[in-house]
């Protein structure tokens, strides 16, 4: 058995390699269990790599029928093998087959060796890195645990699946769980807001969310608020990423909502006997809450990827905002940059398999549009990415903002704690928009009693 430069004896299973490539010449249809589970590199022998490389691309082309002659022929032209040498080989694999309709655990032998070297590899790979002179130990860690991850991934098969077996492992087995027991496990997360939750049908799993809003309409309040009504309401683990606010103003804003204390006095420190009072029942009663906070300020997201990860159980993530949130790899602009960031977001939600929240501010694009300032989806800034990307995307308008460019008779008619939550976009269901109220010195939003709204489909 071959090693390599860590003297450590690789593992593999030449028969199992050989009888893959034999029943594929045998029965040409094995091929199309094989790419299921397997990959040219998969393979250990240079020589299996060549000869299943070279069968892949004639069975994807359908350039001719697999057999001895042509495999042979094809490796001769690429220069690897003379076609006698080939050909004679070739035929041995064919000769060898212990019985085809073993293709698919013959497949599975040569993908489990190949993970093994993987790990083989990887561990190297950690010790001469670890080892080296100036190593960073957080970017090692986060490497080898992002290549771990990918291979964990790999391990699935990402194969079609047939409409009835994704009927009943599927749709049928979640419509029961939805039914069962432990229901609340399943459904999607509440978001504190019932009319918003009709809307889009609560916070869904690998779903991502977009909240967007021109500075100072509140798009943290509502995302610390989400994640208070997540986290202290619907008792959920929640990591809300913070990219602008520190933690210690985080937590000022979220005791503000809890216990109705004017926000500015968490500044000045003027809070009278009763408010210090409230401040502690306030403070005890998250002391259990599963809300985790991070106010670091530069920050990419598969760096965020992997601390959820490794947290473990955590039902929901929510991002504030996503113009400050680094970029993993270097781009030629912003709107590349911004595309890549949001992709890297859905693909979060989807592989860990979460609701993942984030803002987004909105571009001038509505300060210049006459009379009515209400956000659309052209207004996301930078990318048109950021809409594609999104399943959901919510806007918060309010009409206060534009106060200055009215009459004086006009203001004095404007709520100017009256906040428009516009669903804009919805994957799940209608679009529309709900009317909250701002009480901006709590930094928290409610819901009208008896709130009108209207759809926008």
């Amino acid at each position: 058995m071959p090693e390599n430069n860590t003297n450590i004896m690789l593992p593999y299973n030449r028969e199992a390699e050989q009888s893959v490539l034999g029943s594929i010449l045998i029965d040409a249809s094995c091929m199309s269990v094989a790419i299921d589970y397997l990959k040219s590199e998969y393979f250990f022998l240079p020589e299996h790599r060549e000869i299943f490389t070279a069968m892949r691309h004639m069975y994807e082309n359908k350039a001719a029928s697999i057999d001895t002659i042509t495999i042979s022929d094809i490796l001769a032209k690429s220069g690897y093998s003379d076609a006698a040498g080939a050909r004679n080989y070739i035929y041995q694999l064919a000769q060898m087959v212990p019985s085809v309709a073993n293709i698919e655990n013959y497949a599975k032998i040569v993908r489990e060796q190949y993970y093994l070297r993987c790990l083989i590899q990887l561990s190297h790979d950690v010790l001469e890195n670890a080892s080296a002179s100036g190593a960073d130990a957080k970017v090692i860690m986060e490497s080898a645990e992002q290549k771990l991850y990918d291979m964990r991934q790999g391990t699935e098969s990402n194969g079609p699946k047939r409409l009835k077996d994704v009927i009943v492992n599927g749709v049928y087995d979640r419509l029961k769980k939805l039914n069962g027991e432990n229901k609340d496990e399943y459904k999607a997360l509440s978001t504190g807001f019932g009319l918003l939750d009709r809307y889009i049908t609560g916070l869904n799993k690998s779903d991502l969310i977009l909240i967007g809003a021109r500075p100072a309409m509140g798009k943290t309040s509502f995302a610390l608020n989400l994640a208070h009504n997540l986290s202290v309401v619907g008792k959920k683990k929640v990591v809300f990423f913070s990219l602008e606010m520190t933690n210690e103003q985080l937590a000022e804003r979220i005791l503000a909502s809890q216990c109705a204390i004017d926000a500015k006095k968490f500044r000045s420190g003027e809070l009278s006997d009763d408010e210090w009072v409230r401040l502690g029942n306030a403070a005890s009663s998250l002391y259990d809450t599963k809300l985790y906070l991070s106010d670091a300020s530069s920050i990419t997201v598969p760096e965020m990827k992997s601390i959820v990860r490794r947290m473990r159980d955590v039902d929901c993530v929510i991002i504030d905002y996503l113009g400050l949130i680094s970029s993993s790899e270097r781009t030629e602009n912003r709107v590349q940059e911004v595309t890549k960031i949001t992709k890297n977001l859905k693909m979060m939600a989807k592989d860990l398999n979460i609701p993942v929240v984030c803002c987004a501010q909105l571009s001038r694009g509505t300060e210049g549009r006459g009379k009515s300032h209400r956000p659309q989806l052209s207004d996301l800034r930078e990318s048109g990415s950021i809409e594609q990307d999104a399943d959901i995307v919510m806007f918060l308008y309010r009409e206060v903002y534009y106060a200055g460019e009215k009459l004086e008779e006009e203001q004095e008619n404007i709520d100017k704690d009256k906040t428009e939550l516009i669903v804009a976009k919805n994957r799940h269901g209608e679009t529309g928009t709900i009317e909250l109220v701002f009480d901006s010195e709590y930094t928290r939003f409610r819901q009208l009693e008896t709130n009108e709204h209207y759809s926008e489909n």
